[in-house]
């Protein structure tokens, strides 16, 4: 059992080292404010002076002091964890190492840091313990301290006393109202009930004269479980003139002895009952809290050797086992990657799309919906289908449509298909390659150039065929504009089209025709009107003419106005004016066109019919007559039921040619790729190199679980 303490201060080490914390360990936590006494008391059990003084906050970090009794020997010394080869015999220079630590971390403006100072002194006056002392708590800010110094020290002292094995070491001065103790204060709000803290009054030599602290030693004013504690510590004098602490025990011993307050618990008083009283309450503590620690420690060791198994041993993996590990994790990486392109691999997302389902969602949604988006006819116009009717015919007037328009019109519009369909191959190109760096594990992740090597070959992989398989989409669109099928079940045909249009034309003479019969209508309603005086305007106005009524008559008219007016005469277009009509002398002229010349002058002709050209056919002056009307809408027709069926093979074959040269054959191959670039004897050394941070951190690991495993035998030889 008198392992237990050097057993805590052992993993107190540990945990100090690699800055972790997971086990609660017992040690004794010292609080109180500013001029309390504290770090006096603390030398006191040490018997030495060795802790920086001066004004305001001088200890700034915590400082974690272990005690260790050696005997046989009377030499003295102490050891810094931040100085592991370094003795200290001269406890000067501990101080100073301590001012010099505490400046490094927290600076020179007298702030306050949360990495601890680990000092161990080994001693035959002292009994093992473990002590935190931590900064003393202030309400004024000194000089260039921060702001909120009270509130950093605060939230410092609350962090280490809320630990449930901590033990509270509160220091009050007696020469102040117990009432306003702060260490007191700070235990209460983290031990209520007073269990797990002792109290400690000092300077009760410099109470007023005919006072006492008798009442709080004897457990009457505040209610401790483990009581409280009078000492009495050196005077600034004393200090000054540097006292032996050996006379300072001789006079702190004499003043409980004689004083007629104190003299019947004299032997209940002093340092060297607390320092006796601290050892053992902490190894009784300690014993206490066993069990707990022995499950905690127990289940750490579980967790750490699962850990550790994770990084792998590197004593199993010598020469003759090289080529299996490789081999092992190359089929691991491949089976990944082919998994999650299948949608079977064990760790799925449920929160998002991943591998092969957003493959398909690139295929239906993104690809689907960027073909639907595009008009058939979206980007011709009428002067555009005009011309190519136009061109099609040379000098020869024709009497039906020329299918060579069609042609010379549809091919651009089915390149339109070219561009997303490229698109979507680049997607999906993307997306293995997220899968490929998707794939992996931890034990791969130990080898960080094998990764590497693993994620080039397949990125060139996937690259070498995204080519083909772009070169491949793009002959699907060469091949649906090198052959125009007008056969094709599914066109619709001349006599189709023509048969809609004249659906259409139908439609529309019975819409002309219900327009005329309103305005008959309406001129019987103006007849009647006037015959009984009614306003004109008043009609106008809609007094007695439904808005319906009105918006259908201003319809009519406006239709009459169009059909009736002689503007149809000069709507005819250039091709129309220039060759002639068949009646020579029933030409219509333009508005503000001037008439070719037929002076002979055949340059200022073709001046003139270039002008009229790029006027006739101009968007805002193309005049259609209702057979040009008839035909481009035939075209028309014809662009959109050929275009469908294209967009329809192509929204069908290119995820296909996707499928087959990109994704299924780059899963079908990635094994052999992989063993046939990797698997070779002269590169394994170089793949299997460790990373110098995992190395670092098994290490690490292994230390952990060798001082859990020492600890975990230590509790049961105590149980």
């Amino acid at each position: 059992m008198n392992d237990l303490i050097p057993l805590v201060n052992k993993l107190q080490d540990v945990f100090s080292t690699i800055g972790s914390d997971t086990v609660d360990l017992p040690q004794i936590i010292v609080v109180g404010s500013q001029s309390s006494g504290k770090s006096s008391v603390l030398e006191n059990i040490v018997q030495r002076d060795f802790l920086p003084r001066g004004n305001g906050i001088v200890t700034r970090r915590p400082l974690v002091l272990q005690l260790i009794n050696i005997q046989n020997t009377e030499e003295e010394y102490g050891e810094f964890l931040h100085a592991p080869d370094q003795k200290f015999t001269d406890f000067g220079e501990i101080r100073r190492e301590i001012e010099t630590e505490t400046a490094r971390v927290a600076g020179q403006n007298k702030g306050i840091s949360r990495s601890p100072i680990n000092l161990k002194i080994y001693s035959p006056n002292v009994l093992n313990l473990t002590l935190v002392d931590l900064p003393g708590l202030t309400k004024v800010q000194y000089r260039d301290q921060p702001t909120d110094i009270e509130k950093q020290t605060r939230s410092l002292i609350y962090e280490y006393i809320s630990k449930p094995n901590s033990i509270i070491l509160a220091v009050s001065p007696a020469n102040v109202d117990l009432v306003n103790s702060e260490s007191l204060k700070l235990a209460k709000q983290v031990d209520p009930e007073g269990k797990r803290t002792i109290g400690v009054l000092t300077k009760l030599d410099l109470m007023d004269a005919g006072t006492n602290a008798l009442e709080i030693l004897t457990g009457r004013v505040v209610p401790l479980k483990l009581g409280f504690i009078g000492v009495v510590n050196r005077s600034q004098q004393d200090i000054v003139g540097n006292k032996p602490m050996v006379e300072a025990l001789k006079a702190e011993a004499e003043f409980f002895k004689h004083h007629p307050a104190y003299k019947n618990i004299a032997s209940r008083c002093g340092t060297p009952f607390l320092a006796k009283t601290l050892n053992n309450i902490l190894m009784n503590h300690i014993r206490e809290r066993l069990p707990d620690m022995k499950t905690r420690i127990n289940s750490l060791i579980t967790q750490t050797s699962q850990e550790l198994l994770s990084y792998g041993d590197p004593t199993l993996e010598g020469k003759s086992n090289r080529g299996a590990l490789v081999l092992k994790l190359l089929t691991k990486f491949a089976n990944d990657f082919v998994s999650s392109i299948d949608g079977t691999a064990s760790d799925i997302s449920t929160k998002e799309l991943c591998g092969g389902a957003r493959i398909y969602y690139i295929f239906n949604n993104v690809f689907g919906a960027a073909l639907d988006s595009i008009a058939p006819c979206g980007n011709l116009t009428t002067q555009d289908i005009r011309t190519a009717i136009r061109n099609s015919t040379g000098p020869r007037p024709f009497l039906f449509v020329p299918e060579i328009a069609f042609d010379l019109l549809v091919k651009p519009q089915i390149r339109l298909l070219e561009p997303p369909s490229l698109r979507c191959v680049e997607l999906v190109y993307e997306e293995l390659l997220k899968i490929c760096h998707g794939c992996g594990s931890p034990e791969l992740s130990r080898y960080p150039r094998l990764q590497a090597r693993l994620l080039e070959v397949v990125s060139d992989l996937l690259r070498e065929q995204q080519g083909p398989t772009s070169s491949y989409v793009e002959s699907l669109i060469s091949i649906q504009r090198a052959y125009i099928n007008t056969n094709h079940p599914d066109f619709i045909g001349g006599g189709g089209a023509i048969s809609d249009l004249v659906k259409k034309n139908e439609k529309k003479r019975r819409e002309f025709e219900k327009l005329n019969r309103r305005a008959n209508n309406f001129s019987n309603s103006s007849i009647h009107a006037s015959v009984n005086g009614i306003n004109k305007d008043e009609i106008h106005d809609g007094s007695s003419i439904s808005d319906k009524e009105s918006s259908g008559t201003r319809d009519m008219i406006s239709l009459q106005n169009g059909m009736n007016s002689s503007s149809w005469a000069q709507r005819e277009s250039f091709l129309t004016y220039f060759f002639g009509s068949g009646n020579k002398t029933d030409r219509t002229i333009l508005p503000d066109q001037p008439v070719p010349s037929r002076n002979g002058n055949f340059s200022r002709d073709i001046e003139d019919l270039d002008k009229l050209e790029n006027m006739s056919l101009n968007e805002d002056t193309l005049h259609l007559t209702e057979r040009e009307e008839m035909e481009t809408q035939l075209i028309r027709s014809l662009i959109t039921s050929y275009f469908n069926i294209v967009r329809k093979t192509i929204q069908d074959i290119v995820p296909k040619a996707i499928m087959h040269l990109l994704v299924n054959h780059s899963r079908e191959s990635v094994q052999n790729r992989l063993v046939s670039e990797l698997y070779k004897e002269e590169l394994f050394a170089d793949l299997l190199q460790e990373d110098e941070n995992l190395a670092s951190e098994r290490q690490k690991c292994k230390t952990m679980l060798d001082v859990y495993r020492k600890a975990f035998e230590v509790i049961n030889e105590a149980m």
